[in-house]
Parts: C-alpha cells; sequence; structure tokens
C-alpha cells in the first residue's frame, strides 16, 4: 500500500496498551492518558498506526464484546470521523478480532505483517508475535488459539466465565511487560532484530516497525535500515512519529 504524506502531517504509531490490566480502575488512569496523546496528535495526524494488544484481552462473540473502553473507543471513533486513517494490527492478545472494529469504527483489521510505501521508503508493519526465531512455545500456543474448532469452542463459553478465565491466564502468565523487557538483550538475542537482519538478505527495507517487545527502541541495521519498537503505555508511554524525512520514538508526558 502507498501512502503519501500531506505536507505538515504526519504518520503516527503506538502499540502495547494492554487497557484492562491490573484492574479497571488503574486502568483507567492509562486509558485517559492514551485519549490525551489521541488528542494532541491529531493536530497533524494523517495516518495512525494501532500495532495490537489495544486491550490485555479482546474477544468477539456474535453479538457481545467485552464491556469498557467506551473513551479510548470512542475517541477513535473521533478520528477517524475526523479523517485521520486508522489501521490496526492484531497482538497476541487480541487475536480474536473479528468485525467490530471493520463495521463501527470503519477500521480495517489485519492479521498479519504489512508493507507499505510511504514517501518513496519501504515499511514492513507488525507487532511482531511469533516472528524470527525461538519462541517455540507461543508458536504452538498461537497456533491453538487461532485455530478454527478452538475458537469455535470458547463462544460457547458465557461471555462471564470466558473473560474471567481469559484474563487469569493473561495475567498468571505475565504476558504484559516484565523485569526481562526492560533491558536489550543485544542484537544477537533479540528476536525481532534477527527478523529484520534475515528479511533485509532478501528484501529491500527501510523500517521495520514492531510492538510486542515493550522495549521502546530505535536500531541501525545494514543497509539504511533502521529496526523500531514503539515501548509501550504500561511503564514507557511511547509512541512512533514518521514526518516524511526522519522516524522517531517519542515519549508522551502529558
Amino acid at each position: 500500500m502507498q501512502i503519501d504524506l500531506i505536507h505538515g502531517k504526519k504518520i503516527y504509531f503506538a502499540s502495547d496498551q494492554h487497557f484492562g490490566v491490573p484492574n479497571q480502575s488503574e486502568s483507567r488512569i492509562r486509558e485517559e492518558k492514551f485519549i490525551r496523546w489521541l488528542d494532541v496528535m491529531k493536530k497533524d495526524a494523517q495516518v495512525l498506526f494501532l500495532m495490537g494488544d489495544l486491550f490485555d484481552f479482546w474477544h468477539e462473540w456474535k453479538y457481545v464484546v467485552p464491556k469498557g473502553y467506551i473513551r479510548v473507543l470512542g475517541k477513535i471513533a473521533e478520528l477517524k470521523d475526523s479523517g485521520i486513517e486508522i489501521y490496526f494490527f492484531v497482538g497476541n492478545h487480541d487475536l480474536w478480532m473479528k468485525n467490530y472494529f471493520e463495521e463501527e469504527l470503519g477500521i480495517p483489521v489485519y492479521f498479519e505483517k504489512r508493507y507499505y510505501e510511504i514517501n518513496n521508503k519501504n515499511f514492513l508493519l507488525a507487532h511482531g508475535d511469533g516472528l524470527g526465531p525461538g519462541d517455540k512455545g507461543y508458536k504452538r500456543m498461537k497456533k491453538v488459539f487461532t485455530n478454527p474448532l478452538a475458537q469455535w469452542a470458547f463462544r460457547w463459553l458465557h461471555p462471564d466465565i470466558a473473560m474471567r478465565i481469559a484474563n487469569y491466564m493473561s495475567q498468571k502468565n505475565k504476558l504484559i511487560s516484565g523485569e526481562e523487557d526492560k533491558a536489550f538483550l543485544g542484537e544477537d538475542k533479540e528476536f525481532l532484530i534477527q527478523y529484520a537482519k534475515e528479511k533485509l538478505k532478501t528484501e529491500n527495507i527501510d523500517y521495520f516497525v514492531f510492538g510486542h517487545r515493550h522495549l521502546p527502541l530505535i536500531f541501525d541495521l545494514e543497509k539504511g535500515a533502521k529496526y523500531i519498537n514503539l515501548g509501550d503505555w504500561i511503564v514507557y508511554f511511547t509512541f512512533g512519529v514518521y514526518d516524511g524525512g526522519s522516524f522517531e520514538v517519542q515519549t508522551f508526558e502529558g
């Protein structure tokens, strides 16, 4: 897909908000901060990429979606209605997205990596889960979670029971930012950097933009390419911004 930036406009990226944890009241504080950021960035935003794990758990039944998040969803709808293009990449915590965002908000939902050409620069965008070497346990688990039969069985649980089970598993398995996410492991151990390096052997990519890792980072690769991780909205409150000439990862202090 090609995007041509209008003069004075920017493209914004944000990932791993994990709204819902650790509890409703503490999550609400982070939600309000995120909404303040959306109000700031909308002044010069042309495109917003939401790069996954907006919620700590999201599942859609035929007539039911999870309770809460009305302020966040309302603000996203406002931005979309104002003319800002918004794209949503599914993360490992919202694998069970269906068509709610597309039907209610008019926002495309992507389950796989996507390529964009923005002002003559090539971008590869993805949440980042399941990419690169290692993490075989999660990759096996993802196959189960995305299996149509497993999703069909889960959908038959009463939503109250299903949400309780899912939220327990999410927090029990520490699927949000932890101690190991606070340190750079070195390029030979960072699986998304390894993935980007492998892609560069056969593809011409200028920017690899991911979430999932929770550690805000811009890392220089060969051929002038850059690996970018957007961080999170749990510890760092960081986001990416591209103005057509340079890409920055910034912290929202508001």
